[in-house]
């Protein structure tokens, strides 16, 4: 085969290393921004040119042999290369821009993230964020991502993490449910109220809760309740509704706290096991970060590096409310 021949199937052969990561045409199209059509064309150009079979059709995805495998294997180095070489000389011409891939859970992307990230693109008009919203722990490089939230994630050696803020457990519920149930003063009192939770696998539910520091006194209480799942919005939700006292995360709990239309019970007992006590951006480890993607990060800690508390000015509001 000719050089210039080659050449000219450099493209195919990348696409067939995107569609090895993602699995199916539809998803490989998608992270190439074709159609699905033109993928499957220059695949099957591809293997007219080798003249070998490099991919394996399902019913659900797609597979490559262990030619194409080969392909791919001796020339992914050679891409990624090339990526580096291209971020590095476009990153050298001084302006912050380009794309940046960035996945969150769910309930952390809609109320903390969502609402920050106008303003970093009204400050840097030359850069792009698509954010995929999934409580999924997708892989990052087989994803293709830049940057990841993770809640509590044990970072692989492979990954740079940058500690985004501290976060809590709260439990909370309407002033109108406490009213009408009364308000537990220890976490025995539970017994008596509709908990909204968390589910965590099949064993009977149950709440672990501290206080003290010297001395530290720790209990675990079995709770119950008709309602539970494994959206922390939803358990807000419902608890905004009057159905009962709510085991949330500070992040999904705090506009609510803050307003007073949440009221924080137990408040002299620290939730232990419930969620993690950090949340962290991480991305794959590369000699050369793009200009964009570090802003992100500094624009993000500044942004959340005080966590998710009411504040004192809420607390006043939430204790006037009471009076």
């Amino acid at each position: 085969m000719e050089k210039t021949e080659i050449e000219g199937l450099w493209t195919h052969i990348h696409w067939l290393s995107v569609l090895e990561e993602q699995g199916t045409y539809t998803a490989a199209a998608a992270r190439l921004g074709v159609s699905k059509s033109a993928v499957s064309q220059r695949i099957c150009e591809l293997e007219t040119a080798t003249g070998t079979r490099l991919v394996t059709r399902t019913t659900r995805s797609v597979r490559l042999t262990d030619a194409g495998r080969s392909l791919t294997r001796d020339v992914r180095s050679a891409y990624e290369h090339i990526a580096r070489s291209f971020s590095s000389v476009r990153d050298s011409a001084g302006d912050i821009r380009g794309l940046v891939r960035l996945t969150a859970p769910v309930a952390f992307a809609r109320q903390q993230l969502v609402p920050h990230l106008p303003e970093f693109l009204r400050q840097h008009p030359q850069v792009r964020i698509q954010l995929d919203v999934s409580d999924a722990l997708s892989s990052l490089a087989a994803e293709g991502y830049d940057l990841a939230v993770r809640h509590g994630f044990q970072v692989p050696e492979t990954h740079v993490a940058w500690k985004l803020c501290d976060t809590a457990s709260v439990l909370v519920a309407t002033h109108d449910y406490l009213h009408r149930h009364g308000e537990p003063r220890e976490p025995a009192d539970l017994s008596a109220h509709n908990c909204l939770y968390y589910p965590r696998g099949v064993d009977q539910p149950a709440w672990t809760f501290e206080r003290g520091v010297k001395k530290t006194e720790r209990v675990t209480v079995p709770i119950a309740g008709r309602f539970s799942t494994n959206n922390s919005e939803a358990l807000r939700d419902s608890a905004l509704n009057h159905l009962g006292i709510a085991l949330l995360p500070d992040f999904s709990a705090h506009a609510a706290l803050a307003n007073g239309t949440l009221k924080q019970v137990l408040k002299g007992w620290r939730l232990k096991g419930a969620f993690a006590d950090e949340i962290y951006l991480i991305r794959p480890y590369s000699p050369h970060v793009p200009k964009a993607v570090s802003a992100l990060v500094v624009f993000l800690k500044e942004r959340l590096s005080a966590g998710f508390g009411p504040g004192d000015d809420a607390e006043r509001q939430v204790a006037k409310r009471t009076d």
